[in-house]
């Protein structure tokens, strides 16, 4: 044992990477872990108080906004990464307050454009995915948080590359503290549906404007003052951005419509009461796997950095190591929901939720295998290469999306969650034999050079 500790000791010494890695994880997984707590506690006041149908419908609503936001509004949080890091990296303060600027504004005017757009289709989501009118003021409510999230992307990616994890992680933390408080003051209350989506909307706000705030609070340190004066015109020619933001953007908007919208589709093929299963098994699996998502923030720009400088023994070692940090927790999970799983839904939710149990396996499987290799795409975009998982994510949707129509009407939630986890490990897979290809080209550029 002593040996061992000496062994890691020695290994977090000598990989200044890992190292870094692991401590800014550290901050954001510290967060992550109560927030994960905090979820689930969440969702089984939510679910108890409010049954199957009604807990579905709430999931039709968030939804349905969520995915109207991401669809007519452009999320720039991987460009800013992406540029940021590049300007940073090569010391271009200037260049950079121009990236930021851009993102913004850019985020900020397609997210009015969203507020707009979704306010027009509340009435038809209300129709045809909740299957019920009175639903339309609730989507409208709800809507406010597309406005609070007006620059909350480009925020999040400057607090990443300038290394303010711990703030991000404080953020979440305090949203995930008041959300379960609320959610837990209307289930003592016996509050209405209303209460709930009230309290969802107030922790949706508090993550859209804290990280806008904290933003402009240390862009000076990192920047210049005045940096929102720069022109943009410092900028090299847009084309090479404006096709990364495009790409990043509509890849996004693929991954959402094929497997981020799992209840609006649900909804539209079948009904309330399925949503409502198949809801509390997504509220199941994503904190579940919640502690490896902040893996993806923190290597992002580690990757970024490590390609820029062409350091690709650095890069294969970090990649290695989180993957198996990854599937050791993923392997763990899935051990304990296959063996306890069923009589914890019927312990926590009730015995009508049990149903959703077999859905959630087969859930577990697709996220699990993405949650190992989560760096898949971030790889990729690492390099530069955002096309790349647009057209995968792209072919893997269609497919998906034109089984679905002959898969869930025959099959219910037990047919999407199968759609959904073949969709996760093909379009995955294929990012991942990419990615590594594009590696050894790197690492081969190098030897051909010396």
């Amino acid at each position: 044992m002593k040996s061992l500790f000496a062994r890691i000791r020695k290994l977090l010494i000598e990989d200044r990477i890992l190292t870094r890695v692991l401590k800014n994880t550290g901050y954001l997984f510290s967060a992550t872990s109560l927030g994960l707590i905090l979820s689930l506690i969440q969702s089984i006041f939510a679910a108890r108080l409010l049954g199957v149908a009604a807990f579905g419908l709430v999931g039709i609503i968030t939804s349905f906004v969520s995915n109207v936001n991401r669809l007519f509004s452009f999320r720039m949080g991987e460009f800013i990464v992406r540029y940021l890091g590049k300007e940073l990296t090569e010391d271009n303060r200037h260049k950079a307050g121009a990236v930021v600027k851009v993102a913004m504004l850019t985020e900020a005017l397609t997210s009015v454009a969203a507020f707009a757009v979704l306010l027009l289709l509340a009435p038809w989501g209300a129709k045809y995915i909740a299957k019920d009118m009175q639903v339309l003021p609730m989507i409208q409510l709800f809507a406010v948080s597309i406005l609070a999230k007006m620059i909350s992307e480009t925020s999040l990616g400057v607090l990443q590359i300038t290394n303010h994890f711990r703030t991000q992680a404080v953020i979440n933390l305090i949203q995930s503290v008041i959300t379960a408080l609320l959610i837990l003051l209307a289930f003592l209350l016996d509050g209405s549906i209303y209460f709930v989506l009230s309290a969802y909307l107030v922790g949706k706000i508090m993550l859209g404007i804290s990280p806008a705030l904290l933003a402009f609070y240390y862009l000076p340190r990192h920047l210049q003052p005045g940096w929102w004066r720069t022109p943009v015109s410092v900028l090299p020619p847009f084309k090479e951005m404006a096709q990364y933001a495009l790409s990043t953007n509509l890849s996004g908007t693929v991954k959402m419509v094929a497997s981020e919208s799992e209840p609006l589709w649900v909804g539209f093929f079948l009904d309330q009461q399925a949503v409502g299963l198949y809801k509390l098994a997504l509220s199941i699996v994503n904190p579940l796997l919640m502690p490896i998502t902040p893996f993806i923030t923190t290597t992002f720009p580690e990757m970024t950095r490590s390609i820029v400088a062409r350091l690709w023994s650095q890069l294969r070692r970090l990649l290695k190591r989180v993957t198996l940090i990854s599937a050791s927790w993923t392997m763990m999970v899935i051990l304990v929901m296959l063996v306890f799983g069923r009589w914890l839904i019927r312990l926590f939710y009730g015995v009508e939720f049990v149903p959703a149990y077999p859905a959630t396996m087969i859930l577990l499987l697709g996220f699990g295998f993405a949650n190992i290799f989560f760096w898949n795409r971030s790889l990729l975009l690492s390099f530069g290469k955002a096309n790349i998982p647009l057209y995968v994510l792209l072919a893997a949707a269609v497919v998906k999306i034109a089984l679905a129509f002959w898969v869930v009407p025959r099959w219910g939630i037990i047919g999407e969650s199968m759609l959904l986890s073949a969709y996760l490990i093909i379009s995955t897979g294929t990012l991942v034999l990419i990615g590594l290809r594009m590696i050894r080209q790197g690492e081969k550029t190098v030897i051909i050079g010396e």
